[in-house]
């Protein structure tokens, strides 16, 4: 959000200065959205998945979509709500949203088909618990920090994360093989109180609105260019390698995650909602943004 904080202060002259806080430091994760609602925060940035259930629309993009980018993500995301202007942001006004890159496999041992994957160990978190159970791998839930020494002593094999921890948190040297997948991205948004909203001037409102999708891109290509920029720092450093699943494999793995939005179309039909033409809508914007990012 440094970026996003420093382009308001530039583009409204001066007129607002927008704090950060590191993350925890004012709200902890799970209580950023209803902190923002109460005016404990006046911005707040979280992932939806931290309160499952409550984003219905937001979720459609982190079902298995087959994303090759952050960008592509993100934009599609953005379009979404704009669309739908889902009940699940009444309470705030919408600055921007985003979601991380495409998670993959990052493993001990050489993952180069899905017959490599069968009983294998991998921590996870979120939606890609049952992404790897689908695919023949074993979900292990663990925090992040414990995930090297489990790696090192056998407890996993591996772990599904987005790739830019390759260089962040130095996994390159637990896990020397990746494999692209094409896996669950996380979304992200980023909300306003309602009221300090309704308290700014029409000018700076119009600045911030204009913003909206083009922070939503600028963060998609941020964290991409980042992930590419990990890969080649772990190759130099680590003699890392990186595996493409088969053409062949990348259908199965559709076909087996298939049913993941097919639950999600009827667990939203239970709350009113039309899952499958939010789910096409997916479908049409990640058509039409990851064909203009190529």
């Amino acid at each position: 959000m440094e970026h996003w904080a420093k382009e308001v202060s530039i583009r409204t002259r001066g007129k607002v200065k927008v704090q950060t806080f590191p993350g925890g430091t004012l709200l902890a994760a799970k209580n950023i959205f209803d902190g923002v609602i109460s005016g404990m925060a006046d911005i707040g940035n979280f992932a939806m998945s931290y309160q499952p259930g409550r984003f219905p629309v937001s979720e459609a993009v982190d079902l298995p979509m087959g994303f090759t980018s952050a960008r592509a993500a993100s934009l599609t995301l953005f379009d979404l709500i704009e669309k739908h202007k889902p009940k699940e942001f009444a309470a705030v006004k919408v600055l921007t949203l985003f979601t991380c890159p495409p998670t993959n496999f990052m493993t001990k041992t050489p993952v180069k088909s899905l017959a490599d994957l069968k009983g294998m160990e991998l921590r996870v978190a979120g939606t890609n618990a049952e992404v790897v159970k689908r695919l023949g791998g074993i979900p292990v839930a663990m925090p992040q920090s414990e995930t090297p020494e489990a790696i090192q002593k056998g407890v996993v094999k591996g772990m599904v994360s987005s790739m830019e921890i390759l260089k962040d948190f130095k996994f390159a040297a637990y896990t020397p093989y990746a494999t692209v997948a094409n896996l669950p991205v996380v979304s992200f948004a980023v909300v306003m109180n309602k009221a300090k909203w309704d308290s700014l001037p029409a000018d700076v409102k119009d600045v911030m609105e204009k913003m909206g999708r083009e922070q939503a891109e600028w963060t998609g290509k941020y964290v991409d260019d980042h992930v590419t920029e990990s890969l080649a720092w772990s190759k130099e450093n680590y003699k890392h390698q990186l595996f493409q699943l088969p053409a062949a494999d990348h259908e199965k793995v559709e076909s087996l995650l298939k049913p993941m939005t097919e639950d999600y179309v009827k667990r939203t039909a239970a709350v009113g909602l039309d899952g499958g033409r939010i789910v096409s809508d997916v479908q049409a914007l990640k058509k039409k943004h990851e064909k203009r990012g190529k």
